[in-house]
């Protein structure tokens, strides 16, 4: 496992770019936009990316569409434009945007393929949603699908489709049914990886391009390490 490596203009893995948007593979460590913890967001790299490969003085635009958790990997997509950001985020909000999610885990779930559907509490203070089988107050439905891809001697790969877009959504409802993602202590697994990553890797967005209206289908090569590597 390699040490916790964290983009920069450099080293930055660019999946699609055009002058409308740019869609990159974050690393697990990354951080997509600023917090508490002052590190570099993964925006202002783009942005710092973007400023010297086309030679642009003063501020580069970059809006963000959506995030990822710290601690996952993945497809990321920003616009370039004012124009093409407002037409992103309604293909994110209104679930035009297909987005397909790999999560290794210990335990092999209950069904080879189930839908899974709860009712998600989230928890600000510990930063942890929670999820329940029934309508608890200030709840939202969660919804997923998930398979096995493949079976290993100590885990399995689910391939997981998301149809909402809740706080920890596939951390917690994986959680609930007794199958925490590799390195994620804080929904259950038992012990952290050494780089702080979880084994959940954002691997397909279906999409149509906002301004040439072109379906678009990106896809994110995991992590470098021996299990994910097995995996691809």
């Amino acid at each position: 496992m390699e040490d916790k490596v964290i983009s920069t203009p450099q080293n930055l893995q660019v999946l699609y770019e055009d002058n409308h948007l740019i869609i990159v593979n974050k690393r697990p460590g990354d951080i997509v936009q600023g917090d508490k913890t002052g590190d570099v967001p993964l925006s202002e790299v783009v942005k710092e990316y973007l400023k010297v490969k086309y030679n642009k003085p003063g501020n580069v635009y970059l809006g963000v569409v959506h995030r990822l958790d710290r601690p996952t990997s993945g497809i990321v997509v920003f616009a370039r434009t004012s124009k093409a950001l407002p037409r992103l985020n309604k293909l994110f909000k209104e679930k035009d945007a297909k987005k397909t999610y790999w999560a290794i885990v210990k335990n092999a779930p209950p069904k080879q393929q189930d839908r899974l559907v709860h009712f998600m509490k989230r928890n600000p203070k510990q930063n942890k949603s929670y999820a329940h089988l029934k309508e608890v107050a200030d709840s939202k439905k969660a919804i997923l699908d998930y398979h096995v891809l493949k079976q290993f001697n100590n885990y399995y790969l689910l391939e997981v489709d998301l149809h909402t877009g809740r706080h920890h959504q596939i951390r917690s409802q994986l959680s609930a049914i007794g199958c925490p993602i590799k390195g994620d202590l804080k929904y259950g697994f038992d012990r952290s990886n050494k780089d702080a990553s979880i084994h959940l890797h954002a691997r397909k967005l279906v999409l149509t391009h906002p301004v040439k209206k072109e379906k678009l289908e990106i896809i994110a090569p995991p992590p470098k390490d021996p299990l994910w590597d097995a995996c691809v």
